[in-house]
């Protein structure tokens, strides 16, 4: 029998050894365990080199050597198959005493069958004529019972904690077992195959291949680490309670430079040479977390107190051959990691801040604090309120009724969104629709609800009861969606509802960002026979100009707006002047907010075209809806 098999298992394992130690690591868990297996797989190929070598020329050795060699390669064998049993739980059990319990319980098991291998005999069989040689006897058994256990387990384990694997390292695990197992089924069944050893090699070399380069974890253009590097070492830091400190640097639009030295060569030559002084600082880890972010991840506040001031000072001197370039980076700083409930928190408190953070883009510095992550933690929070709505349709529309002046009878109606948390509260439009606005679930939410009202213009025809049409909101992020009128088109058809029952409301901010494919989008639903108003006029920075602009026949006062006109003398001059230029262009005017019958009389005086607010009616569910204006049409005839 020849050792080739065995060979090119170690010249294998060997090469991948080498390019992984000598590659940037992060030192994750898995990592360690990965190597510790590859290290002891080794060992258990040289051991069964030795073994086949000792039984071949057992005529010139002592009896005891032979099988205390053999013996050995046994026990590495159990040795080998515990480290796949670490390598396995470093994914399944986050919490480290849980671990460490399991560990514990797999290595007595294996010394106690190493204890076995070595106490019970072994027999030796070898044929040079045929080329034969393998060993056999009690100890042996003991060796095929452990590693059946073993392999049973692992796959076990890989089966029942498939939810907390990912499907990757399950797949390139299992696929690891499977060879494995298949190599000791030919084994058993034909002792002249002494191929265990390869096997593992092959498996090792995949888990290397899927799992375990380092490569997989580094930023190709910086060499830094990256975002999934990030995650994992998050992850870890999270299941060790360990606490840490995190410098983030913003380069985004951060390149000055003196004019006479401008060149792209020197410009990505200041670049490298700024991610090197970043990667060098000691005890630290960089990570690459997006196109314009730099994170550092330091081990102690005192070492993330001194990279920040090491790093400020070395901006401001310029990079470069010459010290030409120039970064102008925004600073986040977190002091203290135990202000997050977890560690793999960070990316989503990076994102709330970059989304929400205006003072990190004024002052160039941000010191986190407890109020930003209790913040953090609100938003999330509401994002999980509003997914599981979207999901379980938790969603409802309530409408307020709008009454005509000139008509004196109700007209019309606001569609409002309201969304219910696991406990079946009303969430406070205000406390969900700014984050919904934020992460970009409006876009579904407003079709949604969108939807509901077409469902409800064609199940119950408000337009017996007097309603010509229902208004709804939109939000900034809907207007910017460039597909927003086709979609709303195809809904209207879908419904089968007439597109004149259909007043969609807009603000000026909400179109602020992209303007034309807002207009563009408003042309397309006017041309099909849809209507728009300009919400909130009197807020912000809402103006006349704005309203000659977009294409709108309803401006709807805003409920700061009215009351202003009842409690500031100077506001009454300015309100009728806008009313003035309003009707001029031939424009109604909606009063929200009216809430007394003297606004009431006041507004209609004024030759304000419709009213809305809790003088007549509060938002209402859609039954409670129905029933109001039924009332008010038979009222009325009465």
């Amino acid at each position: 029998m020849s050792i080739y098999a065995q060979c090119c298992g170690f010249v294998l394992l060997l090469v991948l050894g080498w390019f992984y130690v000598n590659q940037k690591r992060l030192h994750l868990n898995t990592g360690k365990a990965f190597f510790l297996t590859l290290f002891v797989s080794l060992g258990s190929l040289i051991l069964d080199a030795i073994s086949v070598l000792m039984i071949r020329n057992m005529d010139a050795l002592p009896y005891a050597c032979v099988v205390f060699s053999c013996k050995m390669y046994l026990s590495s064998l159990l040795a080998m198959l515990l480290c796949t049993v670490c390598y396995i739980c470093t994914d399944i059990y986050s919490k480290r005493i849980l671990y460490y319990n399991v560990i514990n319980y797999n290595v007595v098991l294996s010394l106690i069958a190493i204890v076995l291998i070595f106490v019970l005999p072994i027999y030796v069989y070898s044929d040079p004529e045929k080329g034969a040689l393998y060993t056999y006897g009690p100890s042996v058994m003991v060796t095929y019972v452990a590693a059946a256990f073993y392999l049973v387990t692992n796959l076990v384990l890989l089966v029942r904690k498939k939810a907390i694997i990912r499907l990757s390292r399950r797949k390139a695990m299992l696929f690891w077992m499977v060879i494995w197992l298949g190599a000791a089924l030919i084994q058993f069944f034909n002792k002249e195959i002494l191929i265990v050893g390869f096997a593992s090699s092959i498996g090792i070399m995949v888990l290397y291949i899927k799992l375990e380069n380092p490569e997989v974890l580094l930023d190709r253009p910086t060499g830094l680490f990256n975002q999934m590097a990030l995650t994992r070492y998050m992850r870890q830091l999270s299941y060790r309670s360990r606490q840490f400190s995190l410098v983030l640097m913003v380069l985004e639009h951060s390149f000055y430079k003196n004019v006479s030295k401008e060149s792209k060569e020197s410009e990505t030559a200041a670049e490298m040479e700024m991610i090197d002084f970043v990667a060098a600082i000691p005890g630290t880890r960089a990570f690459k977390t997006a196109g314009d972010e730099i994170m550092l991840v330091c081990d102690t506040k005192e070492i993330a107190e001194e990279s920040l001031v090491k790093l400020r000072e070395r901006f401001e001197r310029g990079w470069g051959k010459d010290e030409s370039v120039f970064l102008r980076p925004s600073w986040v700083y977190l002091p203290d990691s135990t202000l997050l409930r977890e560690a793999k928190d960070i990316s989503h408190l990076i994102k709330h801040i970059r989304q929400n953070s205006r003072e990190l883009l004024e002052n160039g510095f941000l010191q986190i604090d407890e109020a930003i992550v209790k913040e953090m933690y609100s938003t999330r929070q509401m994002e999980n309120v509003i997914f599981n709505a979207i999901e379980q349709n938790w969603i409802t529309v309530y409408f307020q009724p709008i009454y005509s002046t000139k008509e004196e009878r109700f007209v019309s109606a606001e569609a409002l969104v309201r969304i219910t948390d696991g406990d079946g509260r009303v969430v406070p439009p205000y406390d969900f629709v700014w984050v919904a606005e934020k992460n970009g679930m409006m876009l579904r939410l407003g079709e949604i609800i969108f939807e509901k009202v077409c469902q409800f213009i064609r199940d119950y025809k408000p337009e017996q009861y007097g309603i010509k049409y229902i208004e709804v909101n939109l939000s900034a992020i809907q207007c910017a969606y460039e597909r927003f009128a086709d979609n709303y088109i195809a809904i209207m058809k879908r419904y089968g509802v007439r597109p004149e029952f259909i007043n969609l409301e807009i603000t000026e901010t909400a179109t602020m960002g992209a303007k034309k494919i807002a207009i563009a989008n408003m042309n397309k639903l006017i041309e099909y026979g849809v209507s728009f108003s300009l919400d909130d006029f009197g807020t912000g920075q809402s103006n006349l100009n704005y309203i000659v602009d977009m294409p709108v026949n309803i401006v709807k006062f805003d409920r700061t707006m009215i009351n202003s006109y009842f409690e500031n003398g100077k506001a009454k001059y300015v309100m009728d002047a806008a009313m003035h230029m309003i009707h001029g262009m031939k424009l109604e005017i909606v009063a929200e907010g009216i809430e007394t019958k003297e606004q009431y009389d006041t507004m209609r005086s004024l030759g304000i075209s419709y009213i809305q607010g809790y003088y007549f009616s509060k938002p209402i569910p859609q039954p409670e809806f129905l029933e109001f204006i039924k009332a008010k049409k038979e009222g009325r005839r009465g």
